[in-house]
C-alpha cells in the first residue's frame, strides 16, 4: 500500500488573491471575440470598478491592519507585508492588461464599427471650433483652478475623481512665481463627450474624452503663466464605514456621517498618466502619504470605467447582447390572483431568465387587497427607483400593517438604503435597521391575509436581493408559497428581526447565525458516514465564494472519505482543489458570463433521499457568523429535478466555465472536438423568450 501524501502546509488559497484572479476572469471576458463589443467594453469597465472596490475595501483593511501593528501570517502563511507586495504585483499586471486591451483591442474594434475615441492631434479646424465653445460654455464655469503656495493648501480631492496637476513657470497677477497649480474637474461633467453628426461621416460616432478637453484648453486657466505640463490623476481612497455599535445612539445619522467622511477617508492608491514627470509623481505621493508601491501609472483616462457609458449612448443594438423577455412559469400565464395560484402549488422562478414581476405582483397584489392585514419584508439593496419599495409605500398609505427591515450597512448601497427608509417611514411603515454586527442578508417577504375566517401566510424567499437593476443581470432564484409551516418560520423570523428575542423551533428554515452552519456540517458529516459505509456520497454547491476555513476543512475531510463534491463558485475560493491525500474528490469551477452567477443552491445526496436547499448564504465566515441569513429547502419533487437539471448544465458548461487548480490559477475550458455548452445560453433559450 502506497504511504499517505502528506497535504501542503498552505491548504488555503488567499482569499485576496483569489478575488484577483476573479477579476482576471472578467477581464478576459472582453477579450473574447464571441461577446459584441460593446459588451466587451463594459467586461474591461466592470473589471476596472471591481478593483477599484478591490482598493478601496480590502487593500485598505490592510494597510489599516499594519498600522496598528498586525504582522503574523495568516492561515494561507503569507504575512500582511508578503500578501501587499503580491496584491501590487497583480494589480500592475492587471491594470497593464486592462489599458493593452483598452488601446490594442477595444478602441480599434470599435474604430471598425465606426465608434472612434478621438485624440488631439486629430480634431479638424471644426471640431477644435465646436470643442472650444463647449468647453467656455458647459466646462469653465464649473471648473475651479488652483495654485498652490503656503496660503492656498493643496484641495480636498474626492475619492475616484477626475484631477490634474500643472505645472506651471512664471508669476500671478499679484507679481509671485507659481509652479504648480490643481485643477479638478466636477463630477456633474459627462466623461466622455459626443460630437455632432455634422462633423463626421454619415454613420461614424466620434467621441472625446472630458480629460481631453481640459488638457487642450488648460492654458486659458493660467492667463500670464506658461503651462509645462499637464497630468491627470485620481486618488483611491478607504471607503469602509466604521460604527462602533456600542456608541451610536442613532443608527442613521451616524452612518450619513461616515458616508460623507469615506469620501475623503485616507489614500491608498494614486492613478496618474504615464508621461507624468518622476518629481511630480513624488509631490503627489507625498501629499497623499503614499509610497512608491502604491503608484499606478496608466496609458489612457484614469477613470478607466466611465467609458462604460458609451453602452447606453452608441445607438448600436447591433453591438450589445441580443434583448431578451424574461419568461413566466405556465402556472402563472393565468388571470389568476397569485394567492390563488400558491395555494394550490409552490413556484420557482430562475432570473434573469424569467421575469422577477410575479414577485413585484405579489407584493402590488397585497398592497390592495382587502383581504390582507399585513406585509413584512427584508430588503438589502433596493435601487433609488425600486417597485417594491413603491408597492410598499401604497401598501402602507391603504392602511395595511407594514413592516420593512432595512440594512442600511449594504456596502456602496447605504445612502440609497436610508432614501427607501425614509420613503417608508413617511408613508407609516415599520421600519426597523438592520442590527449593528448582524448584517440582515437573508431576502424574505411575507404577506398575511385573512381567507375564510382564518390567517393565511404567503411567503417568498430568495437568493437575491429586491432590487430591479440586479433581477436582469443576477442569476439567482426565487420561491413564492403558501405552505404553512415555511411561512410560520418566516414569521418567527421576522419576530426576531424586530424583538430580537430567539426564534425557536423552526419546521423547515435554517438560519444564520444561529443554525445554518452546524446543520451543514452536520450535513457533511452524514454524506461522510455514507462513503465510509461503501455507498455513494455526493455534495453539490452553486455559490459567490468560499473562505470559511471550518467549512474548508469539513469539505476536505469529506473528500478524504471518498464523497464526490462538485463545486460552481463564481469569486473567491480559498479551498485547494485536487491535492492529493486532501482534496482529490473536489473539483471547483467558475462560471463568468453574460449574468452574474449570483444564486446560493446547495445539494446532498443523502443516500438516496437527496436534499436541496437555496440561500442568501455564501460559504464565508462572515455570512455563517455575522450576518441574519435564511437557507429554505426546496422539496417538492419537479423543482428538485429541475434544480438538478441546473446543475447538470453548469457542471457540463464548457463555453464560459473556468475550472480551478490547486496553486489557485484557473484554467478556462474550450470545447475542443465536444459539443458546445453554454449554461446561460442553454437558460435563456428555455426560459426566456427572444
Amino acid at each position: 500500500m502506497d504511504a499517505p501524501v502528506t497535504p501542503p502546509a498552505e491548504k488555503y488559497i488567499n482569499r485576496e488573491l483569489s478575488l484577483l484572479e476573479f477579476n482576471r476572469r472578467v477581464l478576459e471576458q472582453a477579450r473574447d471575440e464571441s461577446v459584441p463589443i460593446l459588451e466587451r467594453l463594459r467586461f474591461l469597465c466592470i473589471s476596472c470598478t471591481n478593483l477599484d472596490e478591490f482598493f478601496e475595501v480590502r487593500v485598505a483593511a490592510m494597510k489599516q491592519r499594519l498600522e496598528i501593528g498586525a504582522r503574523s501570517a495568516g492561515p494561507d502563511k503569507m504575512t500582511p507585508l508578503q500578501l501587499l507586495d503580491e496584491i501590487r504585483h497583480r494589480s500592475l499586471l492587471l491594470v497593464r492588461q486592462q489599458y493593452e486591451m483598452l488601446n490594442e483591442v477595444i478602441l480599434p474594434e470599435l474604430a471598425k464599427e465606426q465608434i472612434h475615441f478621438l485624440h488631439r492631434a486629430d480634431w479638424t479646424a471644426a471640431q477644435k471650433k465646436w470643442l472650444s465653445h463647449y468647453y467656455h460654455d458647459e466646462i469653465v464655469p464649473l471648473l475651479t483652478p488652483l495654485t498652490l503656495d503656503p496660503s492656498r493648501p493643496f484641495p480636498r480631492i474626492l475619492n475616484k475623481s477626475l484631477n490634474f496637476v500643472v505645472r506651471l513657470d512664471g508669476k500671478d497677477a499679484f507679481g509671485r512665481r507659481r509652479h504648480r497649480a490643481i485643477v479638478q474637474a466636477p463630477r456633474s461633467l459627462p466623461r466622455v463627450i459626443r460630437l455632432p453628426d455634422k462633423f463626421a461621416e454619415a454613420g461614424r460616432d466620434n467621441y472625446v474624452f472630458l480629460s481631453s478637453v481640459i488638457h487642450a484648453h488648460v492654458d486659458d486657466l493660467f492667463p500670464g503663466m506658461t503651462v509645462e505640463g499637464c497630468y491627470q490623476f485620481r486618488v483611491t481612497r478607504n471607503s469602509n464605514l466604521y460604527v462602533d455599535d456600542e456608541e451610536v445612539d442613532d443608527l442613521v445619522r451616524a452612518l450619513e456621517g461616515q458616508l460623507e467622511a469615506s469620501r475623503y477617508g485616507a489614500a491608498v492608491r494614486l492613478e496618474i498618466s504615464h508621461t507624468c514627470p518622476q518629481d511630480l509623481c513624488d509631490f503627489l505621493l507625498d501629499h497623499f502619504q503614499l509610497a512608491q508601491a502604491d503608484l499606478f501609472t496608466v496609458d489612457g483616462p484614469v477613470n478607466l470605467n466611465r467609458l462604460s457609458t458609451i453602452c447606453d449612448m452608441a445607438d448600436r443594438p447591433e453591438l450589445l447582447y441580443p434583448p431578451f423577455t424574461p419568461g413566466l412559469p405556465a402556472v402563472l400565464k393565468t388571470d389568476k390572483n397569485i394567492f390563488d395560484v400558491l395555494r394550490k402549488r409552490n413556484v420557482l422562478l430562475q432570473h434573469p431568465y424569467q421575469s422577477f414581476s410575479p414577485v413585484v405582483d405579489f407584493i402590488a397584489t397585497a398592497a390592495a387587497d382587502p383581504k390582507v392585514l399585513a406585509i413584512k419584508q427584508t430588503l438589502y439593496r433596493t435601487g433609488s427607483d425600486s417597485p417594491i419599495v413603491d408597492q410598499l409605500v401604497n401598501a402602507a398609505r391603504a392602511g395595511k400593517e407594514v413592516t420593512v427591515v432595512v440594512e442600511l450597512m449594504a456596502r456602496f448601497d447605504e445612502a440609497e438604503n436610508i432614501f427607501s427608509a425614509n420613503r417608508l417611514a413617511e408613508a407609516g411603515a415599520h421600519v426597523v435597521y438592520g442590527l449593528v454586527g448582524f448584517k440582515t442578508h437573508s431576502k424574505m417577504s411575507m404577506v398575511v391575509r385573512r381567507e375564510e375566517g382564518r390567517i393565511r401566510r404567503y411567503v417568498h424567499l430568495g437568493t437575491g436581493n429586491y432590487h430591479p437593476g440586479t433581477t436582469r443581470l443576477y442569476t439567482d432564484y426565487g420561491y413564492l408559497s403558501s405552505n404553512q409551516n415555511l411561512g410560520e418560520d418566516v414569521h418567527k423570523i421576522f419576530m426576531q428581526l424586530t424583538s430580537l428575542t430567539a426564534a425557536t423551533n423552526l419546521v423547515k428554515i435554517l438560519t444564520a447565525p444561529f443554525t445554518i452552519f452546524d446543520e451543514l456540517v452536520a450535513k457533511i458529516d452524514r454524506e461522510i458516514e455514507h462513503a465510509k459505509a461503501g455507498n455513494k456520497a455526493r455534495i453539490i454547491v452553486k455559490i459567490n465564494s468560499l473562505t470559511g476555513l471550518q467549512m474548508i476543512d469539513k469539505l476536505y475531510e469529506a473528500s478524504m472519505a471518498g464523497v464526490k463534491i462538485d463545486l460552481i463558485v463564481r469569486g473567491i475560493c480559498s479551498l485547494r482543489p485536487g491535492i492529493p491525500g486532501l482534496s482529490e474528490n473536489i473539483h471547483v469551477r467558475s462560471i463568468v458570463g453574460r449574468f452574474l452567477e449570483h444564486s446560493r443552491v446547495y445539494y446532498f445526496r443523502n443516500n438516496g433521499k437527496e436534499e436541496y436547499y437555496c440561500s442568501s448564504a455564501d460559504w464565508m465566515d462572515r455570512n455563517f457568523f455575522r450576518r441574519n441569513e435564511a437557507c429554505f429547502p426546496i422539496r417538492q419533487k419537479p423543482l428538485k429535478q429541475r434544480l438538478m437539471k441546473d446543475f447538470k448544465l453548469f457542471l457540463a458548461d464548457n463555453c464560459q466555465a473556468w475550472v480551478l487548480r490547486g496553486d489557485g490559477s484557473y484554467e478556462k475550458l474550450q470545447p475542443g472536438s465536444e459539443p458546445p455548452v453554454s449554461a446561460q445560453q442553454k437558460l435563456l433559450k428555455t426560459l426566456a423568450v427572444s
